[in-house]
């Protein structure tokens, strides 16, 4: 606990000493104004009253004044400031080209008078006199464009003034108030500033402007510039006028590098001047030279032109500082003589110059060794380019010079300009892994994967053409079975259709159809003997060859011919005559299945002796004629017919003549019968007659009579007259039946009455019916009738 007590003594003493020793801020304008850089680095206090001049809040950029005393302000607030406002602001003070303000807190007081602008000049604004004041100025627009600052469009004013270029940033973007501001003489007002380099050197004049309406138009041409006339290109300089009055200076400082002719830099401390010089004397580096000349900008960056060099013989070298590259691309040592360490990438050496390429932290940039020029007509002839192994770790010496001077661009591009190629030095070899070897490695890796790539390359070739072979062969095979696929298909189709009852002549269309398909599309067709042609048969066949082959039947008749035409060109296929043949017994195959199919549908219906309708044809019929006749109620008759003594005449003649008989009789019979009536014989010499068309029983007697009737006269049969007779029985539908077998049971039973009233000789027959000539008149005739 007693050793505490000293401790928190000691802490407390300190904290004493710290407050007491922390400065008063500064608490007017005036008073901060008076603060020198080496002072306000030290970031003095400062809580202070001023008048907002100009605010761009997006860049926190502000300009305030308390009377004739202005500063810039770096401003962190939220706020919405306009000119005019009364505002309270703490913070620091920040070192640049003079002092300014990075505030802490800024609050707002209230609004007031914004401050008399001061009427300024060029010589005055370009010698920083009028810095943060609030000025108006008069001068000529030569440029008015929009640009993008902070990806804010704003208004970019160029301006001619009486004694050089003066900028200005208008806050802005309204493109069709800057039509009329070219070529216009205008008052301008707005807080004055300067363009600055990365030494925050003053290069130029800036103002800033609130709005367009703080640029009054004073006067304006009397046309505008587009209405000027058109100059040719090459005489653009014709119009080419300055009246520069600018005043020669003077500059010291220790020559860092020298090109005879063109440049030499002098460097003094931290700064550093890029001279622009015609002079081709001799002048070593590292002396101490005083030079004449006028001041200019170029590109941005503070130079001197028309520079003459008075070279003391005073050896005062500068020692190059070492720096990273990091601080090298903050534009803060322009023209200064530094030192860099970086990697060896690539050495390339051109027409005017070699050029190194380096790395650092991956951030690439050159040492440049510019090559002399010629002397008094003298070729100069540049020395061999030191050669570097890549991949070394160099360090490099040279003046450094970038590619933008505005210190507020960040990071930008930067060069090393060499004296000689003793700027450039090894401090590193190349290890095993740097950028030769691996180069090395790389090309020998790429010739393996170029050689492995060519080996890949051809055994894929080789399997691509072994793939497509095969492919194109699996294909062709596909092909071929898909197409004798389908040809079975096809043939089994026909074979289903010869057994069925598809018409013959769209079967052999079938055939024709798959001949074509084999033989791939060429034309086929038939040609049946003694009827029509069927397929395709082209209109003109003279320039076809023509292939044909026999339908042949069994029997040997040719039954027809079937035909192929092809392109006369085309070479005979073996395939041709194949593809005929089996056509040809395909269609062969038809036309006697269906002939076969004819007669024995013939011989099943009709009486082979007779050639009339057979008992299960008039059986079918008499079925189909009740369910008709039932729908319709409809009449119908069915007349029975039994032949007298026919026995007698195959046993007297023989069954030959019996035979002869009997087709003879049918002849008779069917003559007597109507086209719609239908005669069928029942078996041996049984007949029956099948009428659809009859009203009453009276138009069946009539057809019976007729029946009857036809057996009148005798019949001639191989020599022999024979007499022959027959009984008939009636029956009507359905008066007598209304089935197929009552029907005929009916039929036959009033026959059987008939022919029983004929033997008894009674003269009419059942039912009305009138008996024919009787027996005594019918007769068979006995051998002795011969003729």
């Amino acid at each position: 606990m007693k050793t505490r007590i000293p401790a928190a003594a000691t802490i407390l003493g300190w904290a004493a000493v710290a407050w007491a020793a922390a400065p008063a801020p500064l608490t007017s304008l005036r008073a901060i104004h008076a603060v020198g850089n080496a002072e306000a680095s030290h970031m003095l206090p400062v809580d202070f009253e001023a008048t907002v001049t100009y605010f761009r809040p997006y860049e926190r950029t502000m300009f305030v004044q308390d009377g004739n005393v202005a500063i810039y302000v770096q401003a962190t607030t939220g706020a919405k400031l306009v000119p005019g406002d009364r505002i309270l602001i703490r913070g620091t003070t920040q070192p640049s080209f003079r002092p300014f303000v990075l505030s802490d807190n800024i609050v707002f007081l209230h609004h007031g008078e914004v401050p008399e602008p001061v009427p300024s000049t060029f010589d005055e604004l370009i010698r920083a006199e009028r810095d943060c004041l609030l000025v108006k100025v008069r001068a000529r627009i030569r440029t008015a464009d929009l640009v993008s600052t902070s990806n804010v469009p704003s208004t970019s004013l160029q301006m001619n003034t009486d004694g050089g270029e003066v900028d200005a940033v208008v806050d802005s973007n309204d493109p069709a108030a800057l039509k009329d501001l070219l070529d216009a003489e205008v008052e301008i007002t707005g807080a004055a500033s300067g363009r600055f380099d990365g030494k925050m050197q003053q290069t130029g004049i800036l103002l800033h402007v609130t709005s367009l309406t703080d640029v009054k138009v004073l006067s304006q041409p009397g046309a505008g510039p587009w209405s000027i006339p058109v100059t040719p290109m090459d005489q653009v300089l014709t119009t080419y006028h300055v009246n520069d009055l600018t005043q020669r200076v003077r500059v010291s400082g220790t020559i860092t590098y020298y090109q005879p002719g063109a440049a030499l830099v002098l460097q003094s401390g931290s700064r550093s001047l890029w001279v622009m010089t015609q002079s081709q004397a001799p002048h070593r580096i590292g002396n101490r030279a005083d030079v004449i000349g006028f001041p200019a900008v170029r590109d941005g960056f503070l130079t001197l032109t028309g520079g003459e060099i008075d070279e003391r013989p005073e050896y005062a070298p500068v020692a190059p500082q070492l720096e990273e590259w990091q601080l090298l691309t903050s534009s803060r040592h322009i023209f200064d003589l530094v030192s860099v360490d970086a990697s060896v990438v690539a050495a390339v050496r051109e027409a005017t110059q070699d050029e190194y390429v380096l790395a650092s932290d991956r951030q690439l940039f050159s040492a440049i060794y510019r090559h002399p020029v010629s002397i008094n007509g003298a070729p100069a002839v540049p020395a061999a380019m030191k050669q570097i192994p890549l991949g070394s770790r160099v360090r490099v010496t040279g003046i450094c010079i970038a590619a933008s001077s505005n210190p507020f661009d960040g990071q930008v591009p930067f060069d090393i300009l060499m004296r000689s190629f003793d700027d450039i030095s090894v401090i590193a070899r190349p290890g095993l892994l740097n950028v030769r070897t691996l180069s090395y490695a790389v090309s020998l890796l790429l010739l393996v994967v170029l050689a492995v790539s060519a080996w890949g390359w051809t055994m894929k070739a080789k399997v691509r053409r072994q793939t497509a072979a095969l492919q194109a062969r699996i294909e062709s095979e596909a092909a071929l079975e898909r197409r004798m696929a389908t040809l079975e298909q096809g043939r089994s189709r026909i074979l289903e259709d010869i057994n069925g009852t598809r018409p013959l002549a769209e079967i052999i269309e079938q055939v024709n159809e798959l001949a074509r398909f084999r033989l791939h599309g060429a034309p086929c067709w038939c040609e049946i003997a003694g009827g029509a042609r069927l397929g395709i048969r082209p209109p003109e066949t003279t320039g076809l060859r023509t292939e044909q082959m026999e339908i042949p039947s069994r029997s040997g008749q040719v039954l027809g011919k079937v035909y192929a035409g092809f392109d006369s060109g085309n070479p005979v296929d073996p395939d041709e005559k194949a593809t005929l043949s089996v056509a040809a017994k395909l269609v062969a195959l038809a036309i006697e299945t269906r002939r076969l199919f004819s007669d024995l549908r013939h011989r099943s219906e009709f009486d082979l002796l007779t050639d009339i309708h057979n008992r299960f044809s008039l059986e079918k019929y008499l079925n189909a004629l009740i369910e008709e006749s039932r729908e319709t109620a409809g009449v119908f008759g069915l007349i029975y017919v039994d032949l007298d003594q026919f026995k007698q005449v195959n046993d007297v003649y023989g069954h030959r003549v019996g035979d002869l008989y009997l087709q003879e009789v049918a002849e008779r019979m069917k003559r007597q019968l109507r086209s719609a009536d239908m005669l069928a014989r029942l078996g041996g010499d049984e007949f029956a007659a099948l009428m659809p068309l009859v009203g009453s029983r009276a138009d069946a007697e009539e057809i019976a009579h007729r029946l009857e009737r036809s057996f009148d006269e005798p019949f001639s049969i191989e020599g022999y007259i024979l007499h022959g007779s027959a009984s008939v029985g009636i029956a009507l539908y359905p008066e007598d039946g209304t089935s197929k077998d009552s029907l005929l049971s009916a039929a036959d039973a009033n026959m059987y009455v008939t022919k029983h009233m004929r033997a008894q000789g009674y003269p009419q027959l059942v039912a009305g019916q009138k008996f024919g000539p009787g027996p005594e008149d019918r007769r068979w005739p006995s051998g002795n009738d011969k003729t």
